[in-house]
This record gives C-alpha cells, sequence and structure tokens, in this order.
C-alpha cells in the first residue's frame, strides 16, 4: 500500500543520457561493407623448450565461403567488377559464354520464334461446331498381344503385316453423333490408349491407334470444325513420334553412357539401327496415302540413327507425297504439320519449307474447283467462312518460311501473292507471319494489294484487320501516318455488321492513340458510340470495348487531357452490364494511381473520378466477396490519397464530407476518410504553428465532429477504439479539450463491447492481446490528459479501471493483472514532478495540480486497489496446475516495483523480497531471467543514491531448480 507514496522519484533527462549509447569514432579504411571478407587462419608452431619464439604462419582459408555468393557462382554485378582484374577468372568466364553461346547457334530456333504450342488454344476456341461427329475407334485384337520368340525373321514380319491389316479390315468400330465434347474426349482417351500399349510393350497395337487417327484427318464431312480436329490429331502423332525417338535413343545407352545431343549415326549401336528401320518399313507398308504420310512425318527424326542426310532426304520426299491428297484443305495441313516436325529437327533446311510453300501456290486454284464448291454446297458452308479454315496451316506455313529470312524472301512472296491476282487468304496470312517491321515499312504497298483485292471470297475488313495489328507493334513511315488511317477508317465505317466493324476497330484504336492526338482519338470513339449504340449492339461487344478503354488509358495517361476527350464519358456510358462495367471502372483507378504523380483538384478529374468510383461502390452487395470489397476500397483509397486543395482546408474537408456519403458502404474507405481529415487537422495546427485563431479553431472543431460521428458507423470494434484513441490525441494535440474528453469517454465505454473471439484475416482469434495492447496505448496518453473541472480526480482512468474490473476475462488468462501492472506505470509517472512528455499548449496534470498533497493521496487510494487486486490474482493461483503462472507474474510484478517504486521504504522493500520468493518457490522460475535482473540490480547498486541496492541484493537468494 506504500509503493505510490514511496515511487521512485525520476530525473528523465539524466536518465535518458546514462541510457544513450557511446558514440566511438571509426575509422574505416579499407573497410567497405560490400567487400568479400577474408578469414585468415593462424596457426602457432611450438620450437623446443629452450627458444620462446614461435613462428606463425597465415594463410587465408579457402574453405570458408560466403553463402549467399556460391549460389550467384560469381554472377552477380560485386563480383564481376573482381574477376575482371583476376584473369584466370575472366577465362573461365569467357569459356562459359562461348560454350553457351555455341549451343545457342546449334538451336537455329530461337526464343522469338513462335511455337505451336501458342496457336493450339486459339484454333480450339475459334473453330467449333454443333453438328455431330463421327468417329471410328480401335478395338484391339489378341493378334496385337501375341509374340513369337524363337520364329524366323520373315515369319515375324509376315505376322506384323497382318496384324496391321487386320486394321484394315475392319478391326474397328464407328461411333455417331458425337458432340464436339465428346469427340474430344474421345481423341483424348486414344491418346492414353496409344501411351498404355506403349507402356505395355504393345507397339503394333500403339501403330494401329496412330494409323486410325492419322486416317481421321482424311475426313471433312463436318468441315468447319477440321482445324480442331488437327490440333487434337497432330496431339496424338506427336506423342507417337516422341514415343519412338525415345525408345530408339534407350538402346544406344552403352555401358550407362547415354548419346550426346549432337550424336553421328556412326555412334548408334546395330540394334538401334535395326529397330529404327523396322518402323520405317512398318509405316512403308501402310496402304493408305494420308496415314502413311503423317506417321512417317510424326517420326522424321528418328532419320537422325540412320544416316547424316537422312532428314533432307525425307523432306523433299514428304513434300511430293502431298501433291497426291486431292482435298485442297487436307493438302494444306499435310504441308503444315510437314513444315512443323521440320522446323523442330532441321530449322536449317529452309529449301524444303520453301518448296512446300510453292508447291502450296500451285495448286491453289483447286480451292475454287468445282469439287470444292459441290462439297461447300452439300455442308451449307459459304465460301468467306471456308476460307478462314486455311488460316491456321497458311500462317504457320508463311511463319516458318519468314523466320529469319532474308528481305528478298519476303519480297518475293509479296511478288507471289499479286501474280494471284492479290488473293485476300494469302496476303492475310502474309500479313500474319511477316515480322510486323517488315509489314509496316510497306503499309501503304499493302493497302494498295487490299484495295485490288477480290472481296468476294476473302473479307477486305479482316485484310485491314491485320494490317493493322502489325502497326499496333510497329511504326509506319512517319509521313504515310495520316494517309494509313484514312485509307483503313474509310473501309471500317463503312462495315454495317456492329461485330465485323467492333473487331476492325478495336485494332485501329491502338494505332491511332499511338499517334495521333486526342482529337483522332475522340473521332475514333465517336465512330465507335454511332455504330454501337444502334440495337444496343455493344451488350455483344464487351470485350472488344474494354480493350478500346484499356488502350486509350495505355497511350493517354494524362487524366486531364483524357476527359477532356468529349467521347470518353459517353463511351463508358456503353458498359450497361454493371459486371463489366465495374471491371472498367476497376481499370481506370488502376491506370490513375499508376501515373498520377502530383496530387490533383481538377474539377474535371474529380467529378469523372467520383463518378467511377461511386460505380465501383455501388456494386458492392450482400453477395460480394471480402476480397473484391477490399480491393474496390484500396482503389477508392488511392484516389482520394492524391486529392489535394492546397491550402484551401475548407474545400478539402467538403470533399471528405461529399466522398463519405458516397462512399458509407465500404469500411476502408470510412476509416481512410477518418484518418484523412485527422491529418487536415494537424496540417491546419501546423500552418498556424500551434496558435489557432477563432477561425481555424473553429474549422479544427468541425473536423473533430466529422471523425466522432463517422467513427461509430464502422463495424469493427478495434477499429473504432484505435481511431477514438487517435481522434482524441489530434483533438487534444489542437486544444480541444472538451473534444477530446468525448473521444476518450467513447473509447472507454466501447471496451465492455469487446467480444472474447474476433476475426482476424478469416480466422477467430482471441481478444485479449489486442485489448491488452490498446490499453498500454491508452494508458500513456492518459498521462498528458488533464482533468476536467467538474469531474474531479483522474476521472478517466478511474472510470477505465472500472471497466476493466467488469470486463469478464478468461479464466486461464493473466491479462487482467498485466493491464494492473501497467496502471501503476501510468500512476507513478503521474506523481513525477514533471511528466516525461507533454502535448503542446496543453497543460498537464503535473502542471495543473503542482504536486499538491491530495492529488497525491488520490493516486495513492487508486494505487492502493490496484496492488490489492494484483496480489488476490497471486493468490487464486496457488493451485498445483497454475503454479507456473504465479511464478512468472511475480517476478512480472516484482520487476515493476524495482523500476518504479522507491525500496528506501521498508514495506516495499519486503514486498519485492517475498515477491522474488514466491516466483521461485515451486521450482517454476525462469533462472536466467532472475540471475540477469539480480546482476542488474547490483549494478545498479554501484551508482550514486543507490547503496540501498546492496542490502536488497544480499535478501535475494537464488535457489537451483533442484
Amino acid at each position: 500500500s506504500c509503493f505510490l507514496r514511496h515511487a521512485r522519484s525520476r530525473n528523465y533527462v539524466s536518465e535518458s543520457e546514462a541510457c544513450k549509447l557511446e558514440s566511438v569514432p571509426v575509422d574505416f579504411g579499407d573497410y567497405h561493407p560490400l567487400k568479400p571478407i577474408t578469414v585468415t587462419e593462424s596457426k602457432t608452431k611450438k620450437m623446443n623448450r629452450k627458444g620462446s619464439t614461435s613462428s606463425t604462419s597465415s594463410s587465408s582459408s579457402s574453405s570458408m565461403m560466403d553463402p549467399l555468393s556460391s549460389v550467384l557462382d560469381g554472377t552477380d554485378p560485386l563480383s564481376l567488377f573482381a574477376a575482371a582484374a583476376d584473369p584466370v577468372t575472366t577465362t573461365a568466364t569467357m569459356d562459359s559464354t562461348r560454350k553457351k553461346r555455341d549451343k545457342d547457334d546449334s538451336s537455329a530456333v530461337g526464343s522469338d520464334f513462335e511455337p505451336w504450342s501458342s496457336k493450339r488454344g486459339e484454333i480450339l476456341a475459334r473453330y467449333t461446331t454443333t453438328e455431330k461427329l463421327s468417329i471410328n475407334l480401335y478395338m484391339g485384337s489378341e493378334k496385337g498381344k501375341a509374340t513369337t520368340t524363337g520364329s524366323a525373321v520373315s515369319e515375324k514380319v509376315r505376322t506384323r503385316l497382318e496384324e496391321l491389316d487386320d486394321l484394315e479390315e475392319g478391326s474397328q468400330k464407328e461411333l455417331l453423333n458425337l458432340t464436339q465434347q465428346d469427340y474430344m474426349n474421345r481423341i483424348e482417351e486414344l491418346n492414353q490408349s496409344l501411351k498404355d500399349a506403349w507402356s505395355s510393350d504393345q507397339k503394333v497395337k500403339a501403330l494401329k491407334i496412330v494409323i486410325q487417327c492419322s486416317k481421321l484427318l482424311s475426313d471433312t464431312t463436318v468441315i468447319q470444325f477440321y482445324p480442331s480436329k488437327f490440333v487434337l490429331i497432330t496431339d496424338i502423332l506427336d506423342t507417337f513420334g516422341k514415343l519412338v525417338y525415345e525408345r530408339i535413343l534407350s538402346m544406344c545407352v552403352d555401358n550407362r553412357v547415354s548419346l550426346p545431343d549432337n550424336f553421328s549415326p556412326e555412334c548408334v549401336n546395330d540394334t538401334a539401327k535395326e529397330t529404327c528401320l523396322n518402323w520405317f518399313f512398318k509405316i512403308a507398308s501402310i496402304r493408305e496415302l494420308i496415314p502413311r504420310f503423317y506417321v512417317e512425318a510424326a517420326i522424321l527424326k528418328c532419320n537422325k540413327f540412320l544416316s547424316k542426310t537422312g532428314i533432307s532426304e525425307c523432306l523433299p520426299r514428304l513434300t511430293s507425297m502431298i501433291r497426291g491428297i486431292g482435298d485442297p484443305l487436307v493438302a494444306v495441313y499435310a504441308r503444315a504439320y510437314l513444315c512443323r516436325v521440320g522446323m523442330e529437327v532441321a530449322p536449317q533446311l529452309k529449301e524444303s519449307l520453301n518448296k512446300n510453300f510453292f508447291d502450296f501456290l500451285l495448286t491453289f486454284k483447286q480451292i475454287h474447283g468445282d469439287t470444292v464448291q459441290n462439297q461447300l454446297v452439300v455442308q451449307c458452308v459459304e465460301i468467306p467462312l471456308y476460307l478462314t479454315l486455311y488460316s491456321p496451316a497458311i500462317d504457320w506455313i508463311l511463319q516458318c518460311i519468314a523466320y529469319h529470312a532474308p528481305e528478298v524472301l519476303l519480297t518475293e512472296m509479296m511478288e507471289r501473292c499479286k501474280k494471284l491476282g492479290n488473293n485476300a487468304l494469302l496476303l492475310n496470312s502474309v500479313m500474319s507471319a511477316f515480322r510486323a517491321e517488315f509489314i509496316a515499312a510497306r503499309s501503304m504497298d499493302f493497302i494498295g494489294m487490299i484495295k485490288e483485292c477480290d472481296e468476294s471470297g476473302f473479307p477486305k475488313h479482316l485484310l485491314f484487320r491485320s494490317l493493322g495489328l502489325n502497326l499496333a507493334l510497329a511504326d509506319p513511315p512517319e509521313n504515310d501516318r495520316l494517309q494509313i488511317l484514312n485509307e483503313a477508317w474509310k473501309v471500317i465505317t463503312k462495315l454495317k455488321n456492329p461485330q465485323d466493324y467492333i473487331n476492325c476497330a478495336e485494332v485501329w484504336v491502338e494505332y491511332t492513340c499511338r499517334h495521333f492526338t486526342k482529337r483522332e482519338v475522340n473521332t475514333v470513339l465517336a465512330d465507335v458510340i454511332k455504330h454501337m449504340t444502334p440495337d444496343r449492339a455493344f451488350e455483344d461487344a464487351y470485350p472488344q470495348l474494354q480493350s478500346i478503354i484499356q488502350k486509350v488509358i495505355t497511350y493517354i495517361y494524362d487524366f486531364s487531357l483524357l476527359f477532356s476527350v468529349e467521347k470518353f464519358l459517353p463511351f463508358l456510358d456503353m458498359f450497361q452490364k454493371e459486371s463489366v462495367r465495374v471491371e472498367v471502372c476497376k481499370c481506370i483507378m488502376e491506370s490513375f494511381i499508376k501515373h498520377q504523380q502530383e496530387s490533383t483538384k481538377d474539377p474535371v478529374i474529380l467529378n469523372a473520378l467520383l463518378h467511377i468510383c461511386k460505380t465501383m461502390h455501388d456494386s458492392v452487395n450482400a453477395l460480394t466477396l471480402e476480397d473484391e470489397k477490399r480491393m474496390l476500397a484500396a482503389l477508392i483509397n488511392g484516389f482520394i490519397k492524391m486529392v489535394s486543395f492546397g491550402r484551401d482546408f475548407e474545400q478539402q474537408l467538403s470533399f471528405y464530407v461529399e466522398a463519405r456519403s458516397m462512399f458509407c458502404n465500404l469500411e476502408p474507405v470510412l476509416v481512410q476518410l477518418i484518418h484523412s481529415v485527422n491529418q487536415l487537422a494537424m496540417e491546419t495546427r501546423k500552418v498556424m504553428k500551434g496558435n489557432h485563431s477563432r477561425k481555424t479553431a473553429a474549422f479544427v472543431r468541425a473536423c473533430v465532429a466529422f471523425c466522432f460521428i463517422t467513427i461509430p458507423s464502422l463495424s469493427s470494434i478495434f477499429t473504432r477504439l484505435n481511431l477514438y484513441l487517435h481522434s482524441g490525441q489530434v483533438a487534444l494535440a489542437n486544444q480541444c479539450l472538451s473534444q477530446a474528453d468525448a473521444f476518450f469517454k467513447a473509447a472507454v465505454s466501447l471496451v465492455p463491447e469487446v467480444p472474447k473471439m474476433i476475426n482476424v484475416d478469416g480466422k477467430m482469434r482471441p481478444s485479449d492481446a489486442f485489448l491488452l495492447e490498446f490499453l498500454c496505448n491508452f494508458f500513456s496518453t492518459l498521462l498528458v490528459v488533464p482533468d476536467h473541472p467538474e469531474q474531479g480526480v483522474l476521472f478517466l482512468v478511474r472510470g477505465l479501471l472500472n471497466v476493466i474490473q467488469d470486463y469478464t476475462w478468461e479464466d486461464n488468462s493473466d491479462d487482467k493483472v498485466r493491464i494492473y501492472t501497467n496502471v501503476l506505470h501510468l500512476l507513478s509517472a503521474m506523481t513525477q514532478e514533471a511528466y516525461i512528455y507533454h502535448v503542446d499548449k496543453v497543460d498537464s496534470n503535473d502542471t495543473l495540480y503542482g504536486g499538491d498533497s491530495k492529488f497525491l493521496a488520490e493516486i495513492n487510494k487508486l494505487c492502493e486497489t490496484v496492488i490489492a487486486q494484483i496480489l488476490d490474482h497471486l493468490k487464486t493461483l496457488g493451485k498445483e496446475e497454475t503454479l507456473k503462472r504465479q511464478s512468472q507474474l511475480a517476478l512480472y510484478f516484482f520487476n515493476t516495483i524495482l523500476a518504479h517504486g522507491d525500496l528506501r521504504n521498508n514495506k516495499l522493500n519486503q514486498l519485492s523480497v517475498n515477491l522474488w520468493n514466491l516466483a521461485q518457490k515451486h521450482g517454476f522460475a525462469d533462472t536466467k531471467a532472475m540471475v540477469k535482473t539480480l546482476e542488474y540490480i547490483k549494478r545498479r547498486s554501484k551508482q550514486p543514491e543507490m547503496s540501498h541496492f546492496t542490502d536488497l541484493a544480499l535478501r535475494l537468494p537464488l535457489q537451483s531448480r533442484t
């Protein structure tokens, strides 16, 4: 009970000086923190006894390695500087670089070549059908599993040939009326069957499956699905080719040493060569042309095992074989597959690829022949649709030819297209496959060719779209830019079909934004609105319209310029589906936050962005996910932070009031507004240097009122508590004492409502730790809060203690006692003549009471109550299962007395000794902590006026755990 009456009087300034770290001047010399550390190992050799001399040899230890440097393998920029001076390292680095370059040069296809796999998904998505499909499935026979060990070679071959014939004689089942998805599932099943047959060593069965699948490529009964069918079936062929190659490669392993990547046929053993030849003979015996071609093309890479010139001899022969395929669509995809395999296994053999394409050009007129026309009539397919089926194949063939091709070849291609009467299909593929720089440099030539094209088969707008895609990647000559736009837009704007129109306009918007001013962009946007508004055509074109917005804000990210584009906001009005509108708004806000460097008060920007943020906010409903709410709130908060009216603080507050009314459903936005208004009040104080005029005092009170009204609308209780405390501190700093009291009272009255468990990041957690943290912060503030003249001494502290007393704490929690010990810290600080800190221009209780004895007596009464509560709690922990907690709390309380009490007082001294003994009474003491505490007491006893610590140290025994 004598704790506070004898609280240690503190001189905070001298204590702070005593605790400061000693500053020592450092001479860095050669030392630099980024230099590698050299560890020196000293070895001392002992000489004979008579000689007292010892020789010491130092050597830099190579075994000590920096773990971070070892990961980087000497490639980090700092090590490279050191390596420059080290000839050994330099040579090693050059060797490794040369090896890597040689490896890169050997594979002619680099990362700049777009692989087939990247086109696969697009083809499957684009070429679909609702018609029913059929498929012939191979039904495996037992013959396929039979083995003929011990028989003659000729007998073995005959058996295998019979098995292949068996396939063609009807061991198959036709599945009819399949949907597209069913068909794709069946193909996937065949792919799996192939792998299963191969893994169970049924190689002939695997071959039969591949032949069966290849035959499907001659079937064009559902012609619009053919490109997708080609993708699915060539996946199976690729799998087969890979399996055969790896099988033969595995046979070349000699003494567990596998072949190098660039092996020669001489390295291959006879068994592997025989197996390889066996595969080619099996394939050569396939009767039908299409499966024979495809299966041989699939294992083209296996020619490497037989001869160096195998691939270069096979490619021209396979190219010639394609001439025997009558259907031009089937033939062009066969050519595409040959190019695909050729680019993988022998990209240097460009002549064969070129021959392949020129063959195609010679047979191109077949497309318009009677056979094809009759087939299209039967299937009710229009010529424009039919021609688009050729695009993936021709695009791929041209891409292979154009890869790293000289300008001469590309120019020759253009000339050949002209000779064919500027065929639109070919021209489109040329623009898709050739380098964008090549196309852009000749933009006017291509426009001339497009104009001369026959539009009956392949629409011109698709050609302009392809040209636009190139001009988005590369710039045309500056003098031609406006003419190019005019020529293209003349064609685009005449399109009657909204879908055709928007597909082209979407591409050319980027060209317009790249090279022209807001006037041209505005004209283009106006034209899009004009075309897409009738009959609500925009409802079917949201992805394209979104893409247009994305392109506009990518190139025009100065928002004052963007919103001065007259048709930009009317363009946004076309997004009438809420989910799409919100996505577009998010896109615009992300761009604003990313690119807006300085705060703004431009009314055009503010009105437009408030409207966009309001759209996002209004989309929130009961079903909106928390992550979505968090994202929307973050975007709106980013906008709020960028708004500044400079010294016009009243206008700034009006903006925050308007924002509060608009964004009331998003809690993080309200929290941000409260922080922003508090910041505004502190900026006002800074401008006035703490001396408020009548006008600024009224303004600050308005800011405080804003916060006081807004905080209760928040749902999170700890957010409310912390904001009450924060806003109270701001009010106190601005000398609004009654308002500060109101905030602190609100916080005190809210503490009883804190639930036992709270939601933290989607998980339920006990709230005790959060409450303890908040109360400790609160106590720190209460030290400087002056008493209200009508409320009595320490009315806020008393109120808070009553609330803590009545709060229902968990049975296994000691947080209540920890809070009470923190209250003792506060009360001890309150008894000092001068407090450790103050709020500028606010008189705290040290000034108001001036160390008055009645005030100190009140504090002492409070202290007695708190100590009694702590000791009562320690008694309740006397049961066996709680002795460890009792030990920890006794030591915690002992340290409080040691730090804040005057231990010259006998009663206090005795209480501290009793707590020390209680802490180690039952063997649960933290011995390390107690040893350190005792050392600290002994150190303190040597300081002036601390001699009584010597006696205390003698009265504090240390018991061993045993």
